[in-house]
């Protein structure tokens, strides 16, 4: 989800280096239902299957003249390959260079691994290949009407209510090292009902880890806080929820991706993940990242079972920099 977002401005600038062609975007439901509403393409097809071969054959019946594949995987590059799309973009990588009929590669360190850089200007590389003009690099992201009618129906609180509205992201898909602390997060939602009598949401997917984590913050908390992993919602409906935010605080994960590309004001929490990797220059964005020996380690559990680089953010901290974010001094 948060790699989708990440390639909108990419998205973007092809969709105005190709403005009169038919432009297909091949994707699964999550991808779909949280670019949609989108501007950028004509027609989705949906994945069905992760099959290279039965994706080329569903492919041949279009007869594509272009592929441009932002994926990595090697089974993507097969795929455009074996339906014989002449012209094929990506990134030389994951062994499928000789699938490529126009290959990037990727900029990389003595080492051999591969040197950080923002997944926006990753993305945007295949366009710029493409003539495509690069320079606006902002997130994008829209909502619809059905999905913000029915997110009333769902959370009719915060839609009647005139007090800010702040959203906590706890999760995060990479693992639990990018975590910070359930007490930590209840603390600063405590900080922040009492300076502003704010509603505060905690923002999960429905997974037990993550409904465990919404758990252990309202426990924790000294106030009533809104724990979606109580009331599902649609991606749709999710993005319409981010739209209304006053403030996000979140991990490096996709919910903050959403927060920004709905031009939301943030406040991320980075411990074991360099913000190289993941950074767009938003200006509404305080990054808080701790210098600690082992950072970032960009490892999903904790090697040292300490979880030191995420311990060392304070929730005064993170309230602090809330603050001068809500109240526009930043």
């Amino acid at each position: 989800m948060g790699d989708a977002v990440l390639a909108t401005a990419a998205l973007r600038a092809i969709r105005k280096q190709y403005p009169d062609s038919n432009i297909y975007f091949y994707a699964n439901k999550v991808v779909k239902d949280i670019l949609s509403p989108c501007r950028f393409n004509d027609y989705w097809l949906d994945q069905d299957s992760n099959c290279p071969f039965r994706i080329a054959k569903k492919f041949r019946k279009y007869k594509f003249t272009q592929a441009i594949l932002l994926k990595n995987s090697f089974s993507c590059a097969l795929a455009v390959f074996l339906a014989g799309i002449k012209s094929r973009v990506g990134y030389a990588r994951d062994c499928r260079s000789f699938l490529l009929t126009e290959k990037l590669y990727p900029p990389k360190l003595s080492t051999g691994k591969f040197k950080p850089q923002s997944m926006v200007k990753y993305y945007l590389a295949p366009a710029a290949w493409l003539g495509c003009d690069i320079q606006d690099d902002q997130l994008e992201l829209s909502t619809d009407t059905q999905s913000q009618q029915s997110l009333k129906e769902k959370l009719p609180q915060i839609d009647s209510s005139d007090k800010p509205l702040f959203i906590l992201v706890p999760g995060g898909a990479f693992g639990p090292s990018k975590c910070w602390p359930a007490e930590y997060f209840a603390k600063t939602a405590d900080l922040l009902i009492e300076k502003y009598n704010a509603n505060i949401i905690i923002s999960v997917s429905p997974a037990p880890q993550e409904r465990k984590i919404a758990h252990d913050i309202r426990s924790l908390s000294k106030n009533n806080l809104i724990d979606l992993s109580q009331t599902q919602l649609s991606l749709g409906q999710l993005k319409a929820l981010f739209a209304k935010a006053s403030l996000v605080i979140a991990n490096d994960t996709g919910p903050r991706h959403i927060a920004i590309a709905l031009k939301r004001k943030i406040v991320t929490l980075f411990g074991p993940n360099d913000p190289a990797w993941t950074d767009t220059g938003y200006e509404n964005e305080i990054q808080i990242v701790t210098d600690v020996p082992c950072a970032p380690c960009q490892k999903p559990n904790c090697p040292t079972k300490n979880h030191i680089c995420m311990k060392a953010i304070s929730a005064e901290q993170v309230f602090n920099a809330a603050q001068k974010l809500f109240e526009g001094d930043k």
